[in-house]
């Protein structure tokens, strides 16, 4: 069972009896449209933003499905890009919340093409906080990444200390948090970043080459494909279920405490999974209702280029000053997203349909 945090439930109390006029950017994309779709159900005006470079229009489908025809009245849709100051400046009119996730996520992706990651995650991120800034919002929330911790080697790892970037990705990811410690200190304006570690859940994308590694090894294993494993298997990552990033979202844009705001935060579990494990819960949960798939072996090959060896979080900080508690471990977050994709893994589907 998911635990329950009660400071996240009073959050909700307080929305819904103050009802507020929120930005999503990158919001068909997985953690965005997660986003809208909990503001959307605590009967938030919501607004957002994406170009379907990475993000999908089903997932947006989807999200109108899961909530009432009062609630989608309430969402406006824009499709823009965030390099596009314009766009931005008109998506940020009379915004009083921003939760950017608009970005090019993925390792892999940045040391493939680094001016495009430089484009969107630099460029588009200057350019929200620009709007943001000029449209007055009360708090700009942004989505950072733990890879910010680089090369750093100490676990469990805690916002104050980092390493060098490994990838172009993480360079872009220090970067924005550069800049919104800068816009507080010349301009006093309001922001927190979320290092999200490795989140996972519905919507996620299974398909393509910069899948992460629970949609694309899940898809594998119902598709009875080879799961690759790269490297020897105990590379260790703190996997953090999509409903604590939501969480930590809407806590940060709210939280009254101003020792809060202007702050870099981890979201995570502080917890340290190796891949080797979490092929064996994956394959485990499956085989519940596909008994083949309890059979599976993955294959073993090359370390990945620009991958850390270990990532754990600390998460007190986050427990401290947000009241950010996690309400999903790893297997409970596993067990509530896989009938999603046992569901949504239809040949249909797979064919892009």
């Amino acid at each position: 069972m998911a635990s329950v945090n009660s400071a996240f439930e009073l959050l909700g109390i307080r929305l819904r009896a103050t009802p507020a006029r929120w930005l999503v950017t990158g919001c068909a994309g997985f953690i965005g449209s997660h986003l809208v779709e909990s503001l959307l159900k605590l009967d938030q005006s919501v607004v957002g933003l994406d170009n379907f470079s990475t993000g999908h229009r089903r997932n947006l489908v989807e999200v109108e499905t899961l909530v009432s025809p009062s609630q989608w009245k309430k969402f406006q849709f824009v499709e823009a890009d965030i390099r596009n100051l314009e766009a931005c400046r008109q998506a940020c009119s009379g915004v009083d919340y921003v939760l950017h996730q608009a970005a090019l996520g993925s390792v892999p992706r940045s040391l493939a093409d680094p001016l495009a990651t430089n484009s969107a995650n630099i460029d588009g991120f200057l350019n929200m906080l620009v709007a943001a800034r000029d449209a007055r919002v009360r708090r700009f929330v942004y989505a950072a990444s733990s890879s910010t911790y680089g090369d750093h080697p100490d676990l469990p790892k805690v916002e104050q200390t980092i390493g060098r970037p490994l990838s172009p990705y993480a360079v872009t990811k220090l970067v924005n948090e550069l800049y919104a410690e800068v816009f507080g200190r010349c301009y006093g304006f309001p922001s927190i970043g979320l290092r999200y570690f490795n989140v996972f859940g519905a919507r996620q994308d299974p398909e393509g080459a910069y899948a992460a590694v629970i949609p694309r090894w899940t898809r594998a294993m119902l598709l009875g494909e080879e799961v690759l494993i790269n490297g020897d298997g105990e590379t260790s990552r703190d996997f953090c279920f999509v409903d604590n990033a939501v969480q930590a979202n809407l806590l940060a844009a709210t939280s009254d405490n101003l020792d809060a705001v202007n702050q870099v935060y981890n979201v995570a579990l502080d917890d340290r999974t190796s891949l080797n494990r979490l092929f064996e819960l994956l394959r485990n949960v499956l085989a519940e209702t596909r008994p083949e798939i309890g059979h599976l072996k993955p294959l073993y090959g090359d370390f990945r280029s620009g991958d850390v060896r270990h990532s754990q979080a600390d998460i007190a900080k986050a427990r401290r000053l947000l009241n950010y508690s996690p309400t999903h471990r790893l297997e409970q977050g596993i067990r509530v997203a896989m009938p999603w994709y046992v569901s949504h893994l239809t040949a249909s589907s797979l064919c892009g349909v």
